[in-house]
């Protein structure tokens, strides 16, 4: 019955969102039992192009460290996130939820030759708060109890709290410059392809 159960509820969650959070528990369930570690998954341009590991530029995003603190505060945050996009903005448009998930990495992975980072699928899920938080600007937001605040302000917060806690926020800046990228190619590929309909409906058209 409980295996019925958990069968049923899983079959429940989108299908990019189970996708993504499965292979990342899946990725992380490896490694806690050492059948792989994460000298083979972490991104690094030269063993990607000199040595041709391009499994690289899928598996650095696929592990968020030890299980522990840090990484079930992500694993909530991505599923959390990700679902809500895939339930609301993206219902029923599969094929441009893959497309954002896909030109996003892309970007993220231009940015990452630049950068001292190692694992970006934490900046990824950052990414994907930018995006719900800007999609859903009337919601209002609790953190912990503290503070109370419209949603496009969670990255913010977010950044706040990474600073108090003493960690660095390369990561949250690196989200917020691929979301701004990526808005901004979104509503200019809009603009200059469907000038009419964009200026009836604006960025509400965005695939992204």
């Amino acid at each position: 019955m409980a295996y019925q159960t958990f069968r049923q509820e899983y079959l429940q969650v989108p299908p990019v969102t189970r996708a993504y959070t499965t292979a990342c528990v899946l990725t992380t369930a490896a490694v806690q039992l050492e059948l792989i570690t994460p000298f083979q998954l972490y991104f690094n341009p030269e063993l990607i192009f000199k040595h041709f590991q391009v499994w690289r530029l899928i598996t650095n995003y696929l592990f968020f460290g030890p299980v522990g603190f840090n990484f079930l505060f992500n694993m909530i945050f991505l599923y959390r996130y990700c679902r809500m996009l895939e339930e609301g903005s993206f219902r029923g448009r599969t094929a441009d939820f893959v497309f954002m998930f896909l030109f996003g990495g892309l970007l993220m992975t231009l940015f990452g030759l630049f950068v001292n980072l190692v694992f970006l699928g934490q900046a990824f899920t950052i990414m994907l708060v930018y995006v719900w938080s800007r999609r859903n600007p009337y919601v209002r937001m609790n953190f912990f109890g503290l503070l109370i605040f419209q949603a496009p302000f969670l990255p913010w917060v977010l950044m706040g709290f990474s600073l108090l806690l003493g960690n660095s926020i390369i990561v949250d800046l690196l989200a917020y410059v691929i979301h701004f990228i990526r808005y901004q190619l979104a509503s200019l590929f809009f603009i200059f392809f469907f000038p009419i309909i964009f200026s009836v409906k604006g960025s509400n058209l965005c695939v992204f």
